[in-house]
């Protein structure tokens, strides 16, 4: 993850637990002063005396991070009148700022930019091993643990199903669980409340906040369709996506195998999870939709305004109908890239023109700019 913030300004970064934020921050800023509130007699400090912070920072040049601010948000009284009145900034972390708004705490009043940490993007790690990736998910812990499915039960089990549902108030744990599990097995799919609501046994309305809480924890995300029809229907309705591969199969109790449609829908995951680290980290105002008629002809994942138009394929080989979807696109748009990203070895070109690209090629173009300018 790059961060460019300039000297003297102060940032917010959200990011779910584990995705390496309190590590990052050490090891790109270790010259900051640091209050990780995560230790109890610092927590303790600041929590019954919030203007420690201005006595002890009041004159401070330079970085202050302070690691997991919804711990105590009226810090954040403190850093407004820091940021106003005396020299230091600050970098401020958490797993997100749910807490801070119910509480009706300080976000500053657009004083500090915000970004947010996805897991890992490939090009960040090494002996990447895609097959592998569709069970550990990208999460660091994860990713780097010889058996990563002990690391995903604690996760789930004392992170998703028991701090989120305390920090949402959700008074029944096994409601949630239950949840929880189905948006696993929907993941990528037309969000439709009532099904879901249905397999999960609690009232769409819950299923609606329960989609929230995962969205307002960065826990999961919409993926919205392209609406500007010219000639086709198209679906008007939001997919909604889990934040990591790894998480969502375990969720969903799936070991995925390549050439399985299992695996064809974990691939589709972790494409899109690739492109929402790019949009953060070096392109934020980049749109992301799908695009699909009312037919069933569909495109995964639209670039801009129609800069790249992607297929996804977790296959081996890709055929000529493979790219359907994106001839019916081209057919109502001016299309700048028309790519089927797939596990074949080499790049090629299908007779109409659409491009059949390795995953790796195309990961390596996205992030070199070549698409984005």
């Amino acid at each position: 993850m790059q961060l460019r913030l300039p000297p003297g300004k102060s940032a917010f970064l959200w990011g779910p637990r584990k995705t390496g934020k309190s590590y990052w921050l050490r090891h790109t800023f270790p010259d900051a002063r640091l209050v990780d509130l995560l230790q109890s007699d610092v927590f303790a400090e600041y929590a019954s005396r919030p203007a420690l912070l201005r006595e002890r920072f009041g004159q401070h040049r330079g970085l202050i991070v302070i690691d997991e601010i919804q711990m105590a948000p009226d810090l954040l009284n403190e850093v407004h009148w820091l940021i106003e009145n005396s020299p230091a900034s600050f970098l401020m972390t958490g797993s997100s700022a749910r807490k801070l708004r119910r509480s009706h705490a300080n976000l500053l009043g657009g004083r500090a930019w915000r970004f947010a940490m996805q897991p890992l993007a490939f090009r960040e790690t090494s002996g990447f091993d895609i097959e592998q990736v569709m069970v550990s998910g990208l999460l660091p812990p994860h990713f780097l643990a010889p058996d990563p499915i002990p690391e995903l039960r604690a996760y789930v089990g004392d992170y998703l199903r028991e701090e989120i549902a305390a920090e949402a108030r959700i008074r029944s744990i096994p409601s949630f669980a239950e949840f929880l599990r189905v948006a696993a097995l929907t993941n990528g799919e037309l969000l439709n409340y009532t099904n879901v609501a249905r397999e999960s046994g609690v009232s769409a309305k819950v299923v609606r906040g329960y989609f929230e809480i995962l969205e307002e924890t960065l826990l999961g995300f919409r993926l919205p369709p392209w609406r500007r029809a010219k000639n086709r229907r198209l679906i008007e309705t939001e997919k909604f996506y889990l934040f990591d591969v790894g998480v969502s199969n375990y969720l969903a109790r799936r070991t995925p195998r390549a050439g399985t449609p299992e695996f064809g829908k974990s691939f589709e995951h972790f494409l899109l999870m690739e492109l929402m680290a790019y949009r953060a980290y070096a392109a934020p105002e980049l749109d992301l939709c799908y695009w699909r008629t009312a037919s069933g002809l569909e495109v995964d994942v639209v670039l801009g305004d129609m800069t790249v138009a992607v297929e996804v394929k977790g296959s081996a080989r890709v055929h000529a109908g493979d790219g359907l979807g994106l001839r019916a696109l081209r057919e109502e748009h001016r299309v700048g890239h028309a790519v089927v990203v797939c596990m074949e070895r080499e790049p090629r070109q299908l007779a109409d023109g659409i491009q059949v690209w390795p995953w790796q090629r195309f990961l390596e173009r996205l992030w070199s700019g070549e698409f984005i300018q």
